[in-house]
Formats: C-alpha cells, structure tokens, sequence
C-alpha cells in the first residue's frame, strides 16, 4: 500500500506503485491532461517514475512557478533536436535553464547566422507540433560513450567520462533525438507550447575555460503562455530604450574607455547628478547618527591577511609592489594571481573593501561600551579586478564608490540597528522612487570564515533582529558573505526588473581576526559586533539604475539641468540671461540656449536630451516679465511671472530633504 498525501493535506492510497501520471488521472482528467511533472517530497520527478513509498506529492502545471524551469530545460532541447535535424554536421555540449530562458552551446565550423535563428525556431514549432514523446532510458556507461562518439558527439562522450561512477548515465528520447540529462523532462514536446523565441547568438567556451575551444551559444526565451511570452519582449524593448549607456551618451553624462577598463570618465552633468547623489546620501546619513570617515587606497597585504579577504579575494585585488630599498620607492601595480607568484619587499592592495579599514578607526583610543552603537560611514572608492568579459557600463566597473558604513554594537543592540537601518533604507528607496523591494535572508556559504558555533549564533541574531522589524523573508541559502549572514535588499525599477543593492551583515569573525574590542560595563574587554551595511550598493551602479528606472526623465530636484532658457530670437539674449541669473540665485541648476536656431529645433534638442523644463523668451515675455514654461513630455505652454515661475520651480526641485 501506497499513501500519497497531496498539498491540501488529503491523502489517496493505492495498492502499489503509482505513476505522476496515474495520480493525476486519478484525481480528474483535467489535471491529468494539464500534468507537466510531479513533485515528490521536494524533488522534480518525471510523470511516468514510479513512485514507490509513502509520499507528499504536488501535481505541477503550467500555472505552478515551478513549471517555469521544466519548460525552458525543455525547450532547449527542442531547440537541440531543431538545430540537429536542420545542420546535422553540429555537435550538442551543454544547454541548461537560466534566468528568464535557456541556451544551448554547440560546435559546429561554420557560425550561424541571425537567419538561422528564424530558421531554427521554425523547426521547433513543428517538434511541439509533433507532439514526440520524451523518455527516460538508463544505459550503460560504455555503451552511451560509444553511442555518442558513433554519433560524432565528442563533446557528450566528454561528458559521460567525467561522471563519477556510482551515478547513473540517465538519456532521454524525443523522436529520433537522444540527449544526455538527469532529467526531470516533459511528458512530450507538445506540452511545450509555443510561447518561447531565440534571442541572440554568442560566443563560449568548452566548459567555461577560455583554454578550451570557442563553442556558438544560442539564447532563447520561453514562458508558460504567449501573454508571458508577451511582457517580457516588451520589458527587454523598454529595457533597450532605457540603456544607461545610449542614454549617458545622449545626455552627456557620462563615457568609458580602454584607457581605464572598467572606470568612469564622469562629464560635468553626470558629476552633477553623482554629487546630488552623494549630498543627499550625507544629509540622510548624518541625521541618522553616522559619523563620516575617509581611509587610504593603498594599505599593506599584512592587514587583508589578517582580515581573511587576502586568500579570499586577492585573485580580485589590484596589488602594488613596492620595493623600499630604492630610493625612488619604485612601483608597479599588477593583479595578483596566485600562491606561487614571487614576492616583492612589499605588497599593497587597492582596497576592494572598506570593512578592515574601518576596525582600524575603532581600535585607536579605548572604546567604552558608552560610546556604542558607533556608527561608521564612508563613501569608500574601492577597486576590483573584474574580468573585462564581465564588465557593463556602470553597472559592473572595476573602480567604485560605496555608501558603505560599519556599525560596531553590542549583542544587545543588533535587534534595534537592524530595524532603525530596515526604516533608514526603506526611506531612501523611496525618496528615489523605489517603494516596492524584496528582502533575502543570505546564510553560512560553502566556504567561510568561524564556526559552526559562531555562525549559529550570528544567523540567530539577524533572524530574530529581522523578524522583529516586520520583515517579510526570502530565504537565500548559502549565499552570505564569507565572514557572516546578511540580508539583501532587492529594488523592483519602473519596467519590472530587480536590482540587488543594499546589504545588511552581521558580522562576529572580523572583530575578533583584528583585535577589536571595547571596554563592557563590567570594566573586561569584549568583542564587539560588527554590522557591514550599504543602502545604494554602489554609486556608479545605483546611478546607472536611476537613469534605466527614470529612463533619463529624472524628477527635478535629480536632473543635472533642470532649467533651460532659450530664446525665440537674439532680440531677447539680454533678458534670458537675467531669467538665467534669477534662476541661479535661486538655486537652480540652469542653462542659456541662446543660439541662432529655430525655436522648435532647440525645444527638440533639449527634450531629446531630457531637460525638464524649457522656458522660453521672446520680445513678449521681455515686456511683459514673463516667461513661457513647457515640461518635458508636455505639448503645452504656461505663460507666468518670471517671479512665480521661479518659486514654482524653486519648490519642485527642493526634493526629498525639504520635506524632512
């Protein structure tokens, strides 16, 4: 006897094994033709596997978000099974789910085309047309190298090698098509559907190893409707309009240059944004008790060694050697790649990190347990050596500024800096614009830093401390940070996209690996907690989130120009220039556009480039002290005293902190 207890608690019993499939059709036909997969007691199970003990079951459907990473699995293999019937010559390696899709990489000698991408996903409407059948089959492992090497399918027989022994060599049909995967898979391809495309083509190594050949990747798409299908082509033709990089072109903000891979030439209107950035984040800050500090850029291996971020993350560091017996102290910087590399008289670090720079400023003087919660901030500039495949605009640079800060605390007092950070950040967001975020709970990575006994601890402390602000969790397992849990904070922007930057660490290895302490009530020494916590994550890619989320239409108070005075002939120079002064002494960031143009032509060009407000002059205006106002996006125009346009605006643009 079998017992299957479903997710409303229910139970059947059957006299035996029992097939997904089975189950379904014994709960109604509707489910049974409905069914994709089964799961059981957690695990993704093909409809036909048997299931043999008692069990908790879920039938998934198109409707479950389980289904989602079933289908894209699926569709690259009908995509695969496309790609081998229209260019057999091809060889299939690897081709796994990923975020929003799938892909697939193949070898093959001559490269596709964007042409053979329509040609492909013709095909694989005819497979899901097909409706082939897909089963599981296990082979022997000798008899699948030879099935695949017969087939000219090196790369598969690869593969099967490099499984340990004990595991089973697991094939799956569809058709004439015969793929090497664990599974679980679809009933049969036409439970596929057809609300999936092929995007783009790339290149990719054989295992990700730039010493192994180059392989043609092909990504697609694929959702559990057309209507899905739908959105998310639309979200990607925003996304391609809002591109920070065609829009810092555009409004000047902003370029970058293999002259310094990875860093950022800010131009003056993007430094203007930069700093209204950073100003704001300093006023915040410094209402909320935080002191500000600076740190050097240079600090010596010995203090990375004894922070654990030198075997951690050096491979990512930038390092110097210096050699202190010549007099000139002559330097190179180069990244350092491994254990075996030679040493020179001294090592320094760009720091990638402000956390054990910050532990130095608490350890000088004697810290009493008075002086705690002290709350350390800084707007740290860090280097990083990303790999230059990685690198995108700003979102991942190799030289960046964090709103970073360290709070050194009590046990006692993690449970209220959580929650008084938690209140700080959501306030901020909000000020920006972002008022829907997710909070996951990161916990103890593979490889870390302390023991069991203090990670315990530590995870217990921020669970209870989040639980206690009224925070609704993620789980996110084994991803903290190498030293203690955290929490990330994850910003939802206009289109639907989310943007992981504000982090939030409990951390009680640090403190004691650099010997800090502070004098407790009871006149000991005790260690003191330390919480690592950001709210933008870093500037230059909380920026370049700003302009995809505003799409270079920022709010007045953000845009680097919020005024542009332009005129309708040269007549009216000399008034637009008092228009512009009033507007400066004002505190307006404004600009004059009093170029020999047509006025629709400079109206285009400043909406264009996102200004948002045009004030325009003309012989009228000059009579009367006027001035034509027209916002961006608007087609009309109101016409107001120079004086009421002035405090109009003046107020539109005080922002966030005026309201504080």
């Amino acid at each position: 006897m079998v017992t299957i207890t479903l997710p409303d608690g229910s139970n059947r019993k059957f006299d035996g094994p029992v097939t997904g499939a089975e189950l379904a059709a014994d709960i109604g036909p509707g489910l049974a033709k409905a069914a994709l997969t089964v799961r059981v007691d957690g695990e993704m199970k093909d409809l036909s596997g048997a299931i043999e003990t008692d069990a908790e079951v879920a039938i998934i459907t198109s409707k479950d978000e389980d289904a989602l990473e079933l289908l894209r699995h699926d569709c690259a293999h009908v995509m695969a099974e496309a790609v081998k019937e229209l260019f057999p010559e091809t060889q299939v390696t690897i081709g796994p789910n990923i975020e929003n899709g799938f892909f697939y990489d193949f070898a093959r000698d001559e490269p596709f085309v964007p042409e053979d991408l329509e040609k492909i996903e013709a095909r694989m409407h005819e497979i899901v047309d097909r409706d082939e059948e897909i089963t599981r089959e296990v082979w022997d492992r000798a008899e699948a190298i030879a099935f695949f090497k017969g087939q000219g399918e090196h790369y598969k027989a690869e593969i099967i090698e490099g499984i340990p022994g004990d595991e089973k060599i697991s094939l799956y049909r569809q058709g004439e098509f015969i793929d090497l995967c664990r599974g679980p898979h679809l009933p049969s391809t036409g439970k596929l559907g057809k609300a999936f495309k092929l995007m783009k083509l790339a290149g990719a190594y054989w295992r990700g190893d730039s010493n192994n050949e180059m392989l043609q990747r092909i990504y697609g798409t694929c959702w559990a409707d057309k209507k899905q299908l739908k959105q998310h082509l639309h979200m990607l033709e925003e996304a391609e309009k809002r591109d920070h990089r065609r829009l810092g072109r555009e409004m000047g903000l902003f370029h970058l240059q293999d002259v310094a891979i990875g860093s950022v030439f800010w131009h003056p209107k993007g430094w203007t944004l930069y700093r209204t950035v950073q100003e704001y984040m300093r006023v915040r800050l410094e209402g909320g008790g935080y002191v500000e500090v600076n740190t050097p850029q240079l600090v010596d291996r010995s203090l990375w060694e004894d922070s654990g971020h030198w075997e951690k993350f050096r491979e990512n560091m930038f390092i110097a050697e210096v050699d202190e017996n010549r007099g000139g102290g002559e330097t190179h910087l180069e990244i350092e790649t491994g254990p075996g590399h030679v040493a020179a008289t001294k090592y320094l670090a760009l720091k990638p990190m402000n956390c054990p720079c910050h532990v130095q400023i608490f350890k000088q003087g004697t810290t009493s347990y008075r002086d705690l919660p002290l709350r350390m901030a800084e707007f740290g500039s860090c280097h990083r050596y990303e790999p230059s495949g990685a690198l995108h605009g700003l979102m991942r640079v190799r030289a960046f500024t964090q709103d970073d800060a360290h709070i050194f605390c009590t046990d006692d007092q993690i449970e209220a800096e959580t929650k008084i950070f938690i209140e700080l950040l959501a306030s901020i967001y909000s000020d920006f614009g972002f008022d829907d975020f997710v909070v996951k709970f990161s916990d103890r990575p593979p490889v870390r830093a302390g023991s069991d006994e203090v990670w315990n601890r530590a995870e217990k402390a921020l669970m209870d401390a989040t639980t206690a602000a009224g925070v609704e969790l993620v789980m996110n397992p084994g991803e903290g940070a190498f030293y203690g849990p955290k929490l990330e904070f994850v910003l939802r922007d206009a289109i639907g996209r989310d943007w992981q930057c504000g982090t939030h660490q409990v951390d009680f290895v640090l403190p004691e690996r650099l010997d800090a302490s502070y004098i407790g009530e009871d006149g000991a020494k005790h260690r003191p907690v330390m919480l690592h916590r950001a709210i933008l994550g870093s500037f230059e890619r909380f920026i370049g989130i700003l302009i995809e989320n505003y799409a270079g239409r920022f709010p007045l108070w953000l845009a680097p120009v919020q005024i542009v005075v332009t005129t309708i002939t040269n007549a009216a120079d000399v008034y637009a220039s008092k228009v512009l002064g009033a507007l400066g002494d004002a505190g307006l960031r404004a600009e004059l556009d009093v170029r020999n143009e047509k006025i629709n032509y400079k109206i285009r060009e400043h909406s264009h480039a996102k200004v948002p407000v045009i004030l325009v002059v003309g012989a009228n205006e000059e009579a009367d002290g006027t001035v034509a106002m027209r916002r961006l996006g608007g087609k009309d125009q109101e016409i107001l005293a120079l004086e009421e346009a002035t405090s109009r605006l003046v107020e539109a643009a005080a922002g966030p902190l005026a309201k504080s």
